[in-house]
């Protein structure tokens, strides 16, 4: 049995010094916006907390060797402190937890945050024998997350094998065309996986 505490927070009865977070009921629901996740919160009630991650959570450092074609493009990740933060607390909230529900949008890019996300917990260890599911949701309300609740699936490796070629080959492009281009267009912002095919194709139609 749970009771409301003063501050509204869900405690087993007879244990006034723990949050219901830290209980095996608990499942930890991570979306990307604060806002959906007051939302969402509301809609599965007392037995879940979701916690935002506020978007991309890790990214590739500004350096040489972030990216390493002569080891099968190994990557290095670099989290900020803001989304450490972020990445402690979800940490924090799944000690005693049952469950990891990764609910971030359902594109490229919040497939491949939840990726992210489970990432960084396996490297602190944060799961332990939490069950961990991969849910999405076109709309936000409470028909639509109910009933994706009912079909949680694992992280698409297909979707995170795009996202990982997509930001490799815009730090290899970017990286190395990048000053160039601020050489000889002072001004010019960088160049990309993107600009530099455009670019190719012009040189080679009209010169």
């Amino acid at each position: 049995m749970f009771r409301r505490d003063n501050r509204g927070r869900f405690r087993a009865a007879g244990t006034p010094g723990l949050p219901l977070t830290y209980w095996n009921c608990m499942n930890i629901v991570v979306v990307e916006s604060p806002a959906k996740a007051k939302t969402i919160n509301r809609y599965l009630g007392s037995g879940y907390e979701v916690l935002a991650s506020f978007g991309h959570v890790r990214d590739l450092p500004a350096k040489d060797g972030s990216v390493d074609p002569e080891h099968n493009f190994r990557m290095i990740w670099e989290v900020d402190d803001k989304s450490q933060k972020r990445l402690n607390d979800i940490a924090r909230a799944l000690k005693g937890a049952n469950k990891l529900i990764l609910a971030t949008d359902p594109d490229r890019e919040g497939e491949a945050i939840s990726w992210h996300v489970l990432e960084v917990m396996k490297e602190k260890h944060a799961l332990k024998k939490q069950a961990v599911e991969r849910v999405v949701f076109n709309a936000i309300t409470k028909q639509a997350v109910l009933d994706a609740m009912k079909h949680p699936r694992k992280i698409d490796g297909a979707l995170v094998d795009a996202y990982l070629a997509r930001r490799a080959l815009d730090y290899l492009v970017g990286f190395t065309l990048s000053p160039v281009l601020w050489r000889k267009l002072p001004g010019a912002r960088s160049a990309g996986r993107v600009q530099s095919v455009a670019l190719r194709l012009v040189c080679d139609r009209y010169l």
